[in-house]
């Protein structure tokens, strides 16, 4: 029988709170589980789950802050998602695109509901990925990637059972476009009534999953909304199978960055004396204006 990769843990994330006045999310790590080190280049997960949104004429969100050393990741599943920042870059992401932000050596940026979305209202439901840079790229140029849909790779799953959408890397030779500094495979699984699906990722990855809805059977172990299954580091596939229809998972497979991490607030460096000079460099005006 072929190999598979034992599940480390299932857990959920944490009660949830407001990020903003605008993002209502589950910080799923680190301050769920210390993953920080653990699972690299991943290194913060927050999920804003399915939330009816009131309409508004002042859209909601988070104003003018800075950021240096790693990317942010906005996935829409639902809602709009309007972006800028303060190297000239201005994006809306609606549901199935992503916006890839390299901070990078240091941006300032706003995120906040897309005006249209916000003044009609409806449901909002969206992700919030932080994927760190090695030391070697931590001060390369600030960068923006606005990731629509149709740009996305597909795989459809045998019978027309499911189909997979690959944002980063690949899934069955069929590759993402997003651009990223190092190794990783970031895709999402659909899946009907009766479909399956075999995940075979590098067994020196970092690979977890979050379930957004339905309930699967993981390697044979039942696994439901909300629920995070991350994997042990070992050779073997992973068996899917759905056990409701309407199933959507979230997939994360990235080589680690075995090197120090430093954590403090907006920055995440290597040492603390990078995190004491980031912050010197935004009280000094080092990251730019506020005036974007």
């Amino acid at each position: 029988m072929p190999k598979t990769r034992p599940i480390e843990m299932i857990f959920t994330g944490p009660r949830p709170h407001w990020v903003g006045n605008g993002f209502y999310v589950n910080n799923y790590f680190p301050s769920g589980q210390n993953l920080l080190e653990r699972f690299t280049p991943f290194i913060l997960l927050d999920y804003n789950a399915p939330r009816e949104i009131k309409p508004s004429l002042t859209p909601k969100g988070v104003g003018q802050h800075p950021h240096r050393g790693f990317e942010t990741v906005t996935f829409a599943f639902e809602g709009a998602v309007e972006h800028h920042d303060n190297q000239g870059n201005h994006g809306i992401i609606y549901p199935g695109d992503v916006q890839w932000m390299t901070a990078a050596a240091g941006i300032m940026h706003k995120e906040y509901h897309e005006k249209e979305f916000s003044k009609q209202g409806g449901v909002f439901h969206m992700i919030q990925l932080w994927v760190n840079l090695p030391k070697k790229d931590k001060f390369a140029e600030p960068g923006y990637q606005a990731i629509t849909k149709e740009r996305m790779g597909k795989v459809t799953l045998p019978d027309e059972k499911g189909s997979v959408t690959i944002v980063a890397g690949a899934f069955d030779g069929v590759k993402g476009p997003a651009k990223t500094f190092t190794p990783m495979n970031i895709y999402t699984i659909e899946l009907k009534q009766g479909g399956a699906v075999t995940l075979n990722e590098p067994a020196n990855f970092n690979f977890g999953m979050l379930i957004l809805s339905g309930e699967v059977k993981v390697n044979g172990q039942v696994g439901k909304e909300k629920d995070f299954v991350l994997f042990k580091n070992e050779e073997g596939g992973v068996e899917i199978e759905s056990a409701s229809d309407n199933v959507k998972i979230f997939v994360l497979s990235g080589e680690p960055i075995n090197e120090p991490i430093a954590a403090g607030g907006p920055f995440v460096m290597n040492t603390r004396e990078e995190l004491r000079q980031a912050n010197e460099d935004f009280n000094n005006g080092k990251f730019g204006t506020f005036d974007f």
